[in-house]
């Protein structure tokens, strides 16, 4: 599932905080080459940042903070202009703009999981509950509308029939 989300080519925005998603970082986010805001923060996501993710070169915000992740940050094209507050809240992280060092090689962080992993862990996201999420989103717009629109117009239909029966009211007087 996790490759799917690179199959939205000319997504712009992409908002995924404050969900509980746990997991890693689908490195297919990298696919999102028209993509200029990514915000993963206050998740429970864990593992490196995808090196991927420094070919979006249209991405002027990020923001993963507050989640597991661990590693030294990326190198390369935005990634080098984001500040600390893209990255608070991971202690694991390393490398800059972060002023916590990496003890280790800058290569052995940014290896991709052993062939024991499971790569389902790889997801971001279960699509059923971004499914579940977006349905019940506009089945409450529908709902409200419905509720409310007939309403505006029912309230503008009586006060105009008042208002007739008031006049001729006053003229048979």
């Amino acid at each position: 599932m996790a490759g799917e989300i690179g199959n939205l080519k000319s997504l712009v925005v992409l908002n995924l905080s404050r969900n509980g998603f746990d997991g890693r970082i689908p490195s297919s986010l990298g696919d999102l080459v028209e993509l200029e805001s990514l915000d993963l923060s206050t998740n429970k996501l864990s593992g490196v940042i995808p090196q991927q993710l420094t070919s979006l070169t249209f991405l002027s915000f990020l923001n993963v903070s507050n989640n597991n992740l661990t590693g030294l940050i990326p190198k390369g094209y935005q990634f080098n202009t984001y500040t600390n507050d893209s990255y608070l809240g991971n202690p694991g992280l390393c490398g800059e703009p972060l002023s916590r060092s990496c003890s280790e090689p800058t290569g052995s962080t940014l290896q991709p999981p052993s062939q024991g992993d499971d790569s389902s862990k790889e997801s971001l996201f279960d699509w059923r509950f971004a499914g579940s999420g977006y349905a019940s989103g506009i089945v409450v717009g529908l709902a409200l509308g419905y509720a409310f629109l007939p309403d505006f117009q029912y309230h503008e239909g009586r006060l105009q029939l008042k208002k007739k029966i008031r006049r001729r009211g006053r003229s048979s007087t």
